[in-house]
């Protein structure tokens, strides 16, 4: 009896370590999705900003470091968008606010999905614990029991 509780030990311990690898690939796949959301958001705050500018407007370009360079809108109603693998292409103002609408709503229901696996792994994950609390709990009242 002891060594089938030692291989069902030692199966619920290989799972929750399985297990929670699992759920830290999720937790970093929803970082990375919220990240993205977060840059597509100041995109958007960005485009905003630009249907109010006319051309020829002055504006502030952030560089990074808190830096920003000075430069003037030529053409307020088109931008450039990164349409993946590294291309870009010029589009009217308003195609661009879709797209990033459209980018936004398809990464919102990534990151749902995404944190409802998390759930279910998380739920996984208790219900081994629980397993082997329960083992150990039957183990050393089996112990207690053979030492009487």
């Amino acid at each position: 009896m002891a060594e089938k509780s030692d291989e069902e030990f030692r199966r619920l311990s290989l799972e929750s370590r399985i297990l929670e690898q699992r759920a830290e690939a999720i937790q970093s796949r929803i970082n990375m999705v919220s990240a993205v959301i977060a840059d597509l958001n100041y995109s958007s705050v960005t485009l905003e900003g630009l249907e109010k500018e006319r051309e020829n407007a002055e504006l502030l370009i952030p560089i990074g470091g808190e830096s920003y360079a000075k430069a003037r809108l030529v053409t307020p109603d088109k931008v450039i968008v990164g349409i993946g693998a590294g291309v870009s292409v010029e589009k009217r103002l308003q195609e661009a606010k879709e797209i990033m609408k459209k980018r936004l709503e398809d990464l919102e229901r990534t990151r749902a999905a995404l944190q409802q696996q998390f759930v279910q792994v998380v739920d996984m994950i208790n219900k081994n614990r629980e397993s082997v609390e329960r083992l150990i709990s039957e183990t050393r009242e089996g112990k207690a029991q053979q030492n009487v």
